[in-house]
């Protein structure tokens, strides 16, 4: 690693401009991201009534103001359970190999490594899960459903201590801030994440967050809600259709991700961003339980889709996934210096070149087409009697608009007028002749 080389005071400068509309847009998502998380399972659920309920203003308020609903929303057991299991991923970790990867050098002139197993963590799971099931049946796994809630409450609990822990530790000496939450509000900087990279010792909290308790767990939980629909339905044989395009779909999205946990290295939730509770809640409550909406939705309305349409659906998956990979291999070859496609290109006056055919030449984001095309996917099939189950294609693309209104504003500030000249070639920011 290579010594420091600048001030504390210059590495560290304070933040001057606010993202989210600042402190109070912080506090209503700090407010409003669990709140969500709750509402999409009361909003859709069994036990409430249906996908969506009954609205019922005066039952939703006197329900609210009973403290023992509030009290409901604990749960011992999911609580120690969850805690099981992200003590599981830490060890998994520690003990399984793993090859130890270089970041992108810091601003401080240092680099950090990161140990590249998320893979075999998931295999491991995948192992101890099927083992499970081959001896004791489907049963076991239903836990999740049944403690839903108490696994929720869990996860965001766990948000709100690493998040405030963070933030806390970020006052120490010598901590590398993030360049985006350092402007001294706490509502704000608790939110958006102070310190770059908290880490203990070589245990980076952001990127081991990024990638194994959440992601895995949405798998886990997908499988959990395919063997409740096992069990009320008379075995693993009679799963439906539609329960199988779901585990399949999302199932493969996490492998991808997982087996490709290098590609994280480079994206700005690990380069710009600190880590605060904005990251540690989306990464450990609204992945697992919001984007497994489907699945939970599907074991209690058991949709058979048939031969035709799961044919349709997969397709248009496929395209989604066709377009998120072949772009994204086309940026990782260009980047390692290869490019076999021999695309064109334009350099800037720093140097650095950007993409101007293939992919990249037919939106500045193709990767995040693939994405929404692969979101909607994902949704098709819960049928078309709810719109709840699309919530996930809504917010993924709200989210993704977000991402790229943001990167679009770094290029700018970064290649000045070569960003003006790139943009007139690639006009289209995510999806041609759309937007």
């Amino acid at each position: 690693m290579t010594t420091l080389t600048k001030a504390p005071a210059d590495l560290n400068p304070r933040t001057k401009h606010y993202e989210f509309l600042g402190p109070p847009g912080a506090l209503a998502i700090t407010i409003g991201v669990p709140t969500m998380t709750y509402a999409l399972y009361f909003g859709c659920s069994e036990h409430t009534g249906g996908c969506p309920p009954p609205i019922d203003t005066a039952l939703i308020i006197d329900t609210i103001s009973d403290l023992s609903w509030w009290k409901g929303l604990w749960d011992t057991q999911a609580t120690l359970a969850y805690l099981a299991w992200y003590a599981f991923v830490v060890v998994a970790w520690l003990i399984l190999p793993g090859d130890w990867v270089n970041g992108i050098p810091m601003r401080n002139g240092l680099t950090k490594k990161y140990k590249i197993n998320a893979f075999s963590t998931m295999l491991l799971t995948l192992g101890v899960t099927a083992g499970v099931i081959y001896r004791d049946g489907p049963q076991p796994l239903t836990f999740i459903y049944e403690h839903w809630i108490g696994l929720v409450t869990a996860s965001i609990l766990m948000s709100v201590v690493q998040g405030l822990g963070c933030y806390l530790a970020s006052f120490r000496s010598g901590a590398l801030l993030a360049l985006g939450g350092n402007s001294g509000n706490p509502i704000y900087d608790f939110y958006i994440g102070r310190e770059l990279n908290p880490s203990i010792g070589s245990f980076d909290l952001k990127s081991f967050n990024e990638l194994r308790p959440g992601l895995i767990l949405w798998m886990l939980i997908d499988i959990g809600m395919a063997c409740e629909q096992a069990v009320r339905r008379g075995g693993i044989e009679k799963i439906t259709d539609s329960m199988w395009l779901v585990l399949a779909f999302q199932g493969w999205y996490v492998v991808d991700a997982l087996y490709n946990e290098p590609a994280i290295l480079t994206t700005m939730d690990i380069t710009t961003d600190g880590f605060g509770f904005m990251l540690a809640v989306g990464d450990l409550a609204w992945v697992p339980f919001v984007y497994s909406l489907q699945a939970r939705y599907l074991v209690f309305n058991q949709i058979e889709l048939g031969p035709i349409y799961t044919a349709l659906i997969l397709a248009v998956n496929l395209l989604g996934y066709y377009i998120f990979r072949a772009a994204n291999g086309e940026k990782n070859d260009f980047r390692n210096g290869r490019n076999p496609k021999n695309l064109q290109y334009m350099t800037t006056e720093k140097g650095t070149k950007l993409l101007t055919s293939g992919w990249w030449g037919r939106s500045r984001h193709p990767n995040y087409m693939g994405d929404i095309i692969m979101a909607l996917a994902w949704s098709l099939p819960t049928g078309f009697t709810t719109p709840i189950t699309y919530f996930y294609v809504v917010y993924f693309a709200v989210l993704l608009i977000h991402r790229e209104r943001r990167d679009d504003e770094a290029c700018e500030k970064k290649y000045g007028k070569d960003w003006q000249k790139y943009r007139q070639i690639v006009p289209w920011r995510i999806i041609p002749y759309v937007y």
